[in-house]
């Protein structure tokens, strides 16, 4: 019967004008986007940032907007702050988003953070985003920093707010530019330098001239151990030494040769 059943699917497949078209689209095209769809026992990481993110762009959105600039000013990760506290500012102005709205984040962590988390797993999915969102941070901030202390820039531009997860974005899409066939990888990062070209023509803010960039080489700088991770650690082959069989006539059996044991002594017991 299930023969029979299989032949008669495959007939009408096969009469039918647009039967392996329908049957392609069921087997490949959407089991292809479903194995992609972030859940939250393939992308943890993802969705409860995605969760936190919503959380604090409502906050800043439905509160009061005096409760709301000062909670931000104390998250920013100007020069101001960071000479002042620099780990908290660190942790949390990646909690908020700029301007307020998150779904273009919501986009940018679906082609970005889950991708590169389903590969290389939450915990350095996480490493790439915080070691983005840091170093293109010290880095932006200590060029402000040092053009103030050089007279270059007004005191001012170390009070500017900054805050966002956009480093974070940028690195995991260096990253994940990684894990695509070669043919794809130079054209896929020109595109993400174009968009940041883009940004920086519009924008003209020196912060995110240089922190999109730096985090983008942060991710690009990770191609090498991204790629090792989905190989996964080449193992060493652990030979054990051959011990000679003891059997006799045609047919050898299969004992161990016993071991030597003194008068007098008694043989340990290897766990």
């Amino acid at each position: 019967m299930a023969g029979l059943r299989q032949d008669t699917d495959r007939r009408a497949a096969v009469g039918s004008p647009y039967g392996m078209l329908r049957g392609g689209l069921r087997t490949g095209v959407v089991e292809w986007l479903l194995e992609r769809v972030p859940t939250p026992r393939r992308t943890p990481f993802t969705l409860g940032y995605l969760a936190v993110v919503g959380i604090t762009a409502t906050f800043a959105r439905l509160a009061d907007p005096e409760l709301v600039q000062h909670l931000q000013e104390a998250s920013s990760s100007d020069g101001h702050n960071l000479l002042l506290h620099p780990l908290r500012v660190l942790v949390l102005s990646g909690f908020w988003v700029a301007g307020g709205s998150w779904t273009p984040y919501l986009w940018g962590f679906a082609v970005t953070l889950a991708p590169l988390e389903r590969r290389v797993g939450s915990a350095r999915a996480a490493a790439v985003f915080a070691a983005g969102h840091v170093v293109a941070t010290l880095l932006s901030q200590g060029v402000v920093i040092t053009a103030v202390r050089l007279g270059r820039m007004a005191p001012e531009a170390m009070d500017r707010l900054d805050i966002g997860v956009s480093y974070g974005v940028f690195a995991c899409l260096g990253a994940v530019i990684a894990s695509l066939p070669l043919r794809w990888r130079v054209p896929a990062l020109a595109g993400a330098a174009l968009m940041i070209a883009q940004q920086i023509a519009s924008q003209r803010d020196l912060v995110t001239a240089i922190g999109h960039p730096a985090a983008l080489l942060t991710g690009v700088a990770r191609w090498r151990w991204v790629r090792w991770v989905e190989r996964g650690p080449s193992r060493p082959r652990l030979r054990l030494p051959r011990l000679p069989l003891v059997g006799a006539g045609p047919v050898r059996a299969a004992v161990r040769a016993p071991a030597v044991v003194r008068a007098g002594t008694r043989p340990s017991t290897v766990r």
